[in-house]
């Protein structure tokens, strides 16, 4: 999964790290706090783009601490990251995809179905959209998602080209 630039957003200043955050929730819920549950919450914080739980799998594996990662522990702990606010998660093409939640800005997604390339972008335009429809509802909004799916600019352009030479 590509993501077109790190950090163009910016970040939120939360009270607690990932870390301490994700041992709050699990305690609260009479879970344990493993080694392993550690790990992978360590190692989602230091990276910052979109993932699937496959690729986080490979990365962890590649890593002297996260070597013994098994498939069943970082499907939890992404299930449990999404539940603790920590993660979102999205289902691209049939594939789930996790990006950050926690200390991130509010952002929306444009998704080439070319590429899979996932571009992050804030709109006051979309924002303002979003609170005047909950406000004509009696809603009161307290965060969205919006995700457009298209072609970007360089599948587009290369998919004109195939077509062009198709009809040579």
């Amino acid at each position: 999964m590509a993501v077109a630039s790190e950090f163009p957003l910016g970040r939120v200043d939360v009270a607690l790290t990932p870390r301490e955050r994700f041992a709050e929730f699990l305690q609260a819920r009479g879970k344990r706090v493993t080694r392993q549950r550690q790990v992978i919450v360590d190692h989602v914080a230091r990276r910052h783009e979109h993932f699937d739980a496959e690729q986080l799998l490979a990365e962890l594996r590649g890593t002297p601490e996260g070597a013994r990662a098994s498939r069943p522990t970082v499907y939890r702990t992404l299930a449990e990251m999404v539940d603790a606010g920590l993660l979102k998660k999205m289902v691209l093409d049939g594939r789930a995809v996790y990006e950050h939640d926690y200390g991130y800005p509010q952002h929306d997604h444009l998704y080439c179905t070319g590429c899979r390339t996932l571009i992050e972008f804030t709109s006051d335009e979309v924002t303002q959209i979003c609170n005047a429809v909950a406000s004509r509802h009696q809603f009161r909004a307290q965060s969205h998602r919006l995700l457009v799916s298209g072609l970007c600019d360089r599948c587009r352009t290369s998919k004109s080209r195939a077509r062009h030479q198709d009809r040579i």
